[in-house]
């Protein structure tokens, strides 16, 4: 069985208004359950790119092969996060 890591999800960047009042800075850690009070609807779009890191692939499109970014759906405040893979 492949090693998993944990991953740590970061806001980077906030604009406008979160409606669930994600700021800079927020972070949390990625084991075995979606973390509690992370946006659902941000968490489904950043699962995709949570799994990979989790068991140890990355992104040929990234300078750093243990992080990437991505946002959350509502394009008129968006909030982006970095991704990153944790090693113990």
């Amino acid at each position: 069985m492949a090693k998993q890591y944990k991953v740590s999800i970061r806001v980077i960047s906030q604009k406008g208004t979160c409606e669930v009042g994600h700021r800079t800075g927020d972070e949390w850690i990625i084991e075995n359950e979606t973390p509690a009070g992370l946006c659902p609807f941000a968490f489904h779009n950043i699962y995709p790119l949570v799994t990979p890191l989790m068991f140890g692939g990355s992104f040929p499109w990234e300078a750093d092969p243990d992080a990437t970014t991505a946002a959350c759906p509502d394009a008129e405040n968006p909030v982006v996060f970095e991704l990153r893979r944790l090693h113990d």
